[in-house]
């Protein structure tokens, strides 16, 4: 097989959540066990750092890749959804997995593939792990798909997890409430495995450190953390990570650096800041209040879920423009009433439909806007939105790009 056809058998082949959404979710890890028990369990051969949480775990995970990659380790990355090509989710020192390793370890692999039948994500993560292990990586870091305890990738006994907040979202399968999903998170804790909480809150706090205890874990939260041991002063590295919530992100990455720093003699502190200014540069990340035009703006942001909109809308207000435009899409399966009351009214929308099937239709979506006073027209691809954008906008107005990881990646 060439690459192409390798990645169009696993894309139609193997059930992916990116695509068809609920249908190819699977609610156990017993798919992954078996996978990687006939891989010879590669995912024990490596040191890691896992990573999840709402909003965060992305550019959290970059940040820490580029730090250890910038103190001299050979470093894994593992990260989803990927935004152009499937190899961006599986990195070595910021280059995507090669091609060729993709398509034989699919071909060597199908006939366990039929048998055990994974979902995209159950193979793609067993993929990694094998890669990671060949590879002999120092220490990958490993992003959670979703929640945690059910998540693909919680078959690794990292040493270090990091959860970076908790909002609501994948309700239909973490729970309803901000304690059901900080629950589902706190999976990723292991026994004596210290555990990074990124932000605290008054209904999650309490989650996290019984389960804590439970597992003998040491626990720290990093917004605390840093108050306590130095003070504010310690947050002053410059990052190449645009957006004001990345803050919040650093202040995480750099408690779980320093929480393993005593096990890594080359994590210098010149290495922490010269990883967390260049992490772009090192990993390669992409749709984080991403610049892609001038003169109008044009900005785009794969923030998605109740608390993302309202990070980017802080954002945007600080952002100095005449007016805004919005290329604006939706997944079908969002709570998509609670983002779209979030919106300024005062904005032009341009209400589109990703290319892939999960993807809300576009009249649909403009249809529900209206009932929140949000005016625009409707277009059946995010370039058609774009363009149409572009032409209407003032050289002095922003652009937002947004509303689903998938619209973004259309435009890049």
């Amino acid at each position: 097989m060439t690459y192409a056809e390798t990645t169009d058998y696993l894309f139609s082949k193997l059930p992916m959540y990116q695509r068809v959404g609920a249908s190819a979710y699977k609610a156990n890890l017993n798919n992954t066990i078996n996978l990687l028990a006939e891989l010879n369990n590669p995912e024990k051969k490596f040191k890691s750092i896992h990573v999840a949480g709402t909003n965060g775990k992305g550019s959290t995970s970059h940040m820490l890749a580029s730090v250890f990659q910038t103190a001299g380790y050979k470093t894994g990355l593992y990260t989803s959804p990927h935004l152009k090509d499937f190899r961006e989710r599986i990195k070595i020192n910021g280059i995507c997995i090669p091609e060729q390793i993709v398509v034989d370890f699919v071909e060597k692999n199908q006939a366990l593939f039929d048998d055990i039948k994974p979902s995209f994500f159950e193979m793609t993560a067993a993929l990694a792990f094998d890669y990671f292990a060949k590879e002999q990586v120092d220490i990958a870091i490993i992003e959670v798909g979703m929640g945690g305890r059910l998540d693909s990738t919680n078959v690794i006994t990292p040493l270090l997890s990091v959860i970076t907040n908790i909002g609501l979202d994948h309700t239909q399968f973490l729970g309803d409430t901000l304690e059901k999903i900080a629950a589902e998170k706190a999976g990723i804790i292991k026994p004596k495995v210290p555990v990074i909480i990124g932000e605290t809150n008054e209904k999650t706090a309490p989650v996290f450190l019984e389960i804590a205890k439970q597992n003998h874990s040491e626990i720290v939260f990093a917004d605390q953390h840093f108050v306590e041991t130095h003070g504010r002063a310690s947050l002053h590295v410059d990052c190449d990570l645009q957006g004001i919530y990345q803050k919040k992100n650093i202040q995480t990455a750099l408690a779980a650096v320093f929480s393993v720093k005593n096990q890594f003699e080359y994590l210098s502190e010149s290495a922490i800041k010269k990883g967390l200014a260049n992490v772009v540069k090192n990993t390669g990340l992409m749709g984080r209040w991403q610049i892609v035009g001038e003169k109008p703006l044009i900005v785009c942001d794969t923030g998605h879920n109740e608390d993302g909109i309202k990070q980017i809308l802080q954002q945007i207000e600080q952002t100095p423009h005449r007016h805004l435009h919005a290329v604006f899409g939706v997944v079908n399966d969002k709570d998509v009433t609670t983002i779209l009351s979030l919106l300024p009214k005062n904005a032009t929308y341009y209400f589109c439909k990703a290319n892939l099937p999960r993807a809300l239709n576009e009249k649909d979506l403009q249809e529900q806007a209206q009932k929140f006073g949000l005016q625009g027209d409707a277009f059946p691809t995010v370039h058609e939105a774009l363009e149409t954008a572009k032409k209407s906008a003032h050289a002095d107005d922003l652009i937002w790009v947004g509303g689903s990881t998938f619209v973004v990646a259309d435009i890049l």
